[in-house]
């Protein structure tokens, strides 16, 4: 099979296609024949060396991809061969096949693409751990955004809105705040022409963000702590303008906040498999009755990887970037 190799750490150009034999499905597992697969946040900071995979999985880049079943390991019982997935793998997606355990498969929805239901897994299951198991995010709550133009936002302001939470999101561009708003953003709000915080107690009339769902860190991290609510989860999922801050604990005291965060790649194969389960019972029939559609920014071939790469460094896209193997 071609798979993108990664023969040392650095630029997109380190990206390379290579050939090598596909790998076989052991016990748990399902071989796919990837049909689209995701690139994420995450597969850059990986190539760039700063995000090794767990041990034992898959050195290959690629965290979703979909595709047919094209084998099944001992114990598997729900997939045979020929049925249609999206799966969360544990790296492997940037390549003809990719293995994924069991658990973390899913019946592609029906009414989508190949490369609409490879943009699903990585960002549905981070958002749905995130929102619903971290912050247990309710109906009738406010939810602040930040990069709601991402993959990750773009995914939360549909599921947000879908559950009849109050939207609000930022985003670096009136185009871009637009297309938050056509996904159901109630305020979206471009953060190079106003202050988020202010903008936020404007539209609550002072209540604040209930949740906090939060990608850019650094100097943020004040400002979320200013813009919650009494009783407020802020939560993290990425520090792209910094991990190391210093915090005043008072008000997270006063308003009795709670901050927190999770990585999703080194959680155990059975935190992600029952997420999976929640997602095909609760936000599946979202998105088989067409309230919920992943918003596709561009699709690459697989041998121009390094183009898509570079994408998604620049920021100036919306929604989510895919290969098409």
């Amino acid at each position: 099979m071609r798979f993108i190799d990664l023969p040392e750490h650095g630029g997109p150009e380190k990206l390379v296609v290579t050939e090598g034999d596909k790998p076989t499905p052991e016990a748990g597992e399902v071989l796919i024949r990837v049909a689209a697969a995701g690139v994420n946040r995450p597969d850059i900071v990986q190539r760039a060396g700063f995000y090794p995979p767990p041990p034992g999985a898959s050195p290959i880049l690629g965290l979703e991809v979909a595709g047919e079943v094209a084998a099944v390991g001992p114990g598997v019982e729900r997939y045979v061969v020929g049925d249609r997935v999206c799966a969360l793998t544990n790296g492997g997606g940037y390549a003809e096949y990719a293995l994924a355990p069991e658990g973390q498969c899913l019946p592609a929805p029906k009414g989508l693409t190949m490369v609409e239901a490879a943009a699903l897994p990585e960002t549905f299951f981070t958002v749905w751990s995130n929102l619903i198991h971290r912050a247990n995010l309710t109906a009738g709550e406010t939810l602040l955004i930040h990069g709601g133009s991402s993959g990750i936002g773009t995914t939360a302001i549909q599921l947000a809105h879908a559950m009849g939470v109050k939207v609000l999101t930022t985003a670096g561009s009136d185009e871009k705040c637009r297309a938050c708003a056509q996904l159901g953003a109630d305020l979206a709000i471009n953060y190079r022409e106003e202050d988020f915080v202010e903008a936020l107690q404007q539209a609550t009339d002072g209540h604040g963000a209930d949740v906090i769902l939060d990608m850019v860190g650094g100097d943020y991290v004040d400002r979320n702590i200013r813009a919650a609510a009494k009783d407020g989860r802020i939560v993290n999922i990425a520090f792209l303008g910094g991990a190391k801050v210093e915090v005043n604990m008072l008000p997270v005291m006063l308003k009795r906040l709670t901050l927190t965060g999770s990585t999703l790649r080194p959680q155990p194969p059975e935190v992600k498999a029952a997420i999976a389960r929640d997602l095909e019972a609760q936000v599946w029939p979202l998105i088989e009755a067409g309230k919920i559609r992943p918003l596709i920014a561009a699709t690459f071939a697989l041998e121009d990887v390094a183009d898509a790469h570079r994408l998604m460094e620049s920021s100036n896209h919306i929604g989510k970037i895919v290969l098409t193997p």
